[in-house]
Parts: C-alpha cells; structure tokens; sequence
C-alpha cells in the first residue's frame, strides 16, 4: 500500500514508505547491535491485525526520529515536534543508545531496514546513486539510493558497509526499466532539523521536482 506524500509537495509522485506491503527480504535481525539496540519497530493495528507499519531509530538519549508520515503510530504525547522543512518527526523514547553515524558517499553500498506487511523485520540493499538537494532549497539534502526497499521502510536506518547509520529513509519512487529510488535525509540534516524542530507539520509550497543526479540510466 502506498500514498503520495502530502508533506512533500516539492517531490511531486515520491511515495511514501509505510504501509501493509512488504518489500526487501525477511531478516531474522539486525546485524549491527548498535544499530539493533537503537532500532525501533511501529505498527499500527486495526481490530488486532497490522494496518500500517514503518520505523524508527533513537539519535540520541531519550530521543527517536522517524517520518512525520508515520504520525499516526506513534503517541501524541511523546512527539516533541516536527521538522521544519522536511518530512521528519522526534519523539521521546525510553532509550538511550546513540548509534554510530557517518556521511553518504556515492557509488557505496547500503543496507537498509524496516517492517513488512505482517510486522516482521526487512532487510533491504542498495548503492548511492546521488546526493541531491532540491531546487531553490539550499538547506534541504538528501541521498538517493537504486535498491528494494519500499513500503514499511518509513523512517527507518540507512547503514554503510561499516555499520554506521548514515540517513533515515522518506520515499521511494519506481522509475524506467524496474529500477527503484529510495530517498533518505542524510544525518546531518536530521540532526539539523531536530535542532530547529516545529511544533507542527511543515507543509510546503509546491516546488520542483528531485535532482536524480547519475541514478536514471539512459534509455
């Protein structure tokens, strides 16, 4: 199941990535265990069976981010508030391991990770095609990476081959030739925005459209 992203006008036909479908592949848990230890699953539940799912990660102690689109599974008295002009959202968690981060580089592999239609956990694997930012917005990075992830990915961890946490995921669309862009806000700007948080959903203006970079393949 997927939805367009409402509060990102200025990427027109990005999905989002919660939902009831699964996309990468069953994962019996996540390798990394300071990844692991910050890795929060969240569901939503209709009548006792999964309605939407999507993650989190803490960032830092008593901290957790994921999409502002995940709104509804989280409860409103621990949000502390939203990104100011992006499609993030904090909220206090019981936890407090800080994982490890690092910076996107182009042509590394990545491995993502979120929760598939009946809840389980999702493993997912790329390679960063571009980092771009979108036009006529000096203050607003993300990274794009060719891989499976998709629905129920929503604000989950994107990870280096070191294991570093390296963006949280925000969207996806499926381009020519069976190849899927997954976009994910790098670290610095979540941090960035949390710094800077709203106590409401930033709803933009409508904008252009998302710089691919080198991740289209000519025809």
């Amino acid at each position: 199941m997927t939805r367009y992203l409402s509060s990102l006008a200025f990427i027109p036909l990005l999905l989002w990535m919660g939902g009831c479908a699964s996309s990468g592949a069953p994962a019996a848990r996540i390798a990394q265990p300071q990844i692991a230890a910050a890795y929060l699953p969240l569901q939503d539940r209709i009548l006792g069976l999964p309605n939407a799912n999507g993650a989190a990660m803490v960032i830092a102690p008593g901290v957790a981010v994921t999409n502002d689109h995940n709104d509804n599974l989280v409860s409103p008295k621990t949000i502390l508030g939203f990104g100011s002009a992006s499609d993030l959202m904090f909220f206090r968690t019981t936890r407090n391991l800080t994982p490890p981060v690092a910076e996107p580089a182009i042509g590394k592999a990545v491995t993502a990770y979120g929760q598939g239609g009946s809840a389980e956990l999702r493993v997912a694997h790329g390679v960063i095609c571009s980092i771009a930012g979108v036009a006529g917005h000096a203050d607003s990075p993300y990274f794009i990476f060719a891989g499976n992830a998709g629905p129920g990915f929503s604000g989950g961890p994107v990870l280096d081959g070191d294991g570093r946490l390296i963006g949280i995921t925000f969207g996806f669309e499926d381009r020519p030739q069976n190849r899927r862009l997954i976009f994910a806000y790098d670290m610095k700007r979540v941090a960035a925005e949390f710094q800077r948080k709203q106590p409401r959903k930033f709803k933009p203006g409508e904008q252009g459209g998302p710089d691919y970079g080198g991740c289209d393949r000519k025809s």
